[in-house]
């Protein structure tokens, strides 16, 4: 749980401080990176998976779902 809350303080510093110069584009993309990379290392460890896999997945779901709502 430790890994999870300090995963999710990171990606909030990320999105505070690195998201000035993007276009809105880019904004959606890396937010849905970040929050299907949350939901899939959760998922994967509920499951009884492979956190690290599900984070992967996730992120390239969420990301690819940011990019094509955005457009």
């Amino acid at each position: 749980m430790k890994r999870i809350t300090l995963g999710f303080l990171i990606l909030v510093l990320v999105f505070s401080l690195g998201c000035t110069g993007m276009s809105k584009t880019q904004q959606s993309t890396l937010s849905g990176a970040g929050i299907g990379a949350v939901s899939g290392g959760v998922l994967g460890a509920v499951v009884g998976g492979s956190p690290a896999t599900g984070a992967l997945i996730g992120a390239g779901v969420g990301g690819a779902a940011g990019y094509l709502l955005e457009k």
